[in-house]
């Protein structure tokens, strides 16, 4: 489940902060108290992990001055001000300088405590996209994101910090779900553009022209600027390239020649075309392919990878776990049987959706994860969960549960050798050769 977050409370009257402070903390909040405004400074830095409620009339600085030297640390963090009667017009100062709300005195709890719910919310989601746009600029961190050792996955990852280097532009192919965005982010991240704009682009969200004017201009009042410009000297993504109309494509291809070599901005084009017999060769124009597929990436399908299968299960179920405050789904060898044969149509995005319903299923004590297999391409119950064609020898079955049944328990007793040895009943040197079998670390399970 979510961690509260916290709320620090300035206030010079010892007997409002107090009351203030037992109020929230009664109302789930992490509450901390300070006496000044200069207190209060020495803890609250540019991520702090909540928000801010402040008196406005203080001895020292005020809280005008405090709100000020807030703002200039961090312009996201939410502050509620307290005014005392006849403070109203101070108070409406206080917001245009960028205060989230006001309350005055005397102010009805329940008020407080909804403002600072709201407060609260808009501070997780800045601290949320902070966190993501940091993250999305660390290759390292991508390329984690990326996570499998099955040789389909490791070639992608070479691919990646391969291409990343490189200046040409990049075509991604592969089937709906498998994360082909992710590694338009991981190849923009790794390279020598990383610092520079980052720019994704829909081609089938918008309408003919919509897209002209979202990548060439010019922009309408409250339009961004124009994709082009924005990106210069970085990455321009174009998903779904395949939905280029021939005029589109024409026009694509000046703007690229225009460039020149090597090109200033750096397309990165992403294809979804599945319709059966076609391809992103055959429905482009052949000098604007041959440009945009210089270099070219593509993104294995789930059913491909292996035990990957069973690992990314077991993560994501972790996840969906602790944002639900329940307990992970214990897969049988049965079951991991089947989430290595099942066809996943869906890929990823098909893995994520059976491993949060498994966890809610687990919650309610219900359904099993076979039972999330059986359905066929319209989503309708079959007798028998799913299956692909690609026959996989029963070794392989058996090697990739107990890869994961070793792997769970190391976490689950964060490298613990005597735990991991007394649950699965086995000798330390039956679990020192498997563990190295399956290149598996008990220095990645420690404090895990």
């Amino acid at each position: 489940m979510s961690k509260a977050m916290k709320v620090a409370i300035v206030d010079d009257e010892r007997d409002m902060r107090q009351s203030i402070g037992q109020w929230l903390a009664l109302s789930g909040f992490d509450t901390e108290t300070f006496a000044s405004a200069e207190e209060a400074l020495k803890v609250i830095g540019a991520d702090f992990p909540g928000i801010v409620v402040s008196d406005i009339r203080m001895p020292g600085m005020d809280g005008m001055t405090f709100l000020r030297r807030l703002k200039s640390v961090d312009s996201t963090l939410p502050v509620i001000m307290i005014t005392g009667h006849g403070d109203v017009p101070m108070a409406v100062e206080a917001m245009r300088l960028g205060a989230f709300d006001f309350l005055e005195k005397p102010f009805n709890p329940d008020r407080m405590t909804d403002l600072a719910k709201k407060a609260t919310s808009a501070r997780r989601h800045a601290l949320d996209s902070r966190a993501l746009r940091r993250e999305l600029s660390d290759g390292s961190a991508i390329i984690r994101k990326l996570i499998g050792q099955s040789q389909p996955m490791v070639r992608l990852r070479e691919d990646i910090l391969d291409l990343g280097q490189a200046d040409g532009h990049v075509l991604i192919e592969g089937e709906t779900g498998t994360g082909k965005t992710l590694v338009a982010h991981a190849l923009h991240a790794v390279g020598a553009r990383a610092a520079k704009k980052f720019v994704l682009v829909s081609c089938a969200a918008y309408d003919e022209d919509a897209l002209v004017r979202r990548l060439y201009g010019p922009a309408e009042e409250g339009d961004p600027l124009p994709a082009l410009e924005d990106a210069r000297g970085g990455t321009l993504v174009l998903e779904d390239i395949e939905a280029l109309s021939p005029a589109a494509q024409a026009r694509l291809l000046t703007a690229i020649n225009d460039q020149g070599n090597p090109p200033e901005t750096r397309i990165v084009a992403i294809s979804n075309l599945q319709e059966l017999g076609k391809t992103c060769e055959s429905v482009l124009r052949p000098d604007l392919f041959y440009r945009l597929a210089a270099l070219r990436i593509t993104v294995p399908p789930l059913r491909q990878r292996g035990e990957d299968i069973l690992l990314l299960f077991t993560r994501l179920a972790e996840q969906f776990a602790e944002e639900y405050g329940c307990d992970a789904p214990q897969v049988t060898a049965q079951e991991a049987a089947q989430l290595l044969q099942a066809p996943w149509p869906g890929n990823i995005r098909q893995l994520l959706n059976v491993a949060e319903r498994a966890v809610l299923q687990n919650r309610r004590g219900t359904g099993t994860i076979a039972s999330l297999l059986m359905t066929d391409d319209e989503g309708e119950s079959t007798a028998r969960p799913a299956i692909t064609t690609e026959g996989k020898p029963l070794k392989e079955f058996v090697e990739a549960f107990e890869r994961m049944l070793i792997d769970n328990t190391m976490r689950r007793h964060k490298g613990s050798i005597t735990a991991v040895m007394e649950e699965l009943c086995l000798p330390r040197r039956t679990l020192n050769e498997k563990m190295a079998k399956y290149g598996l670390q008990r220095s990645d399970y420690l404090q895990g």
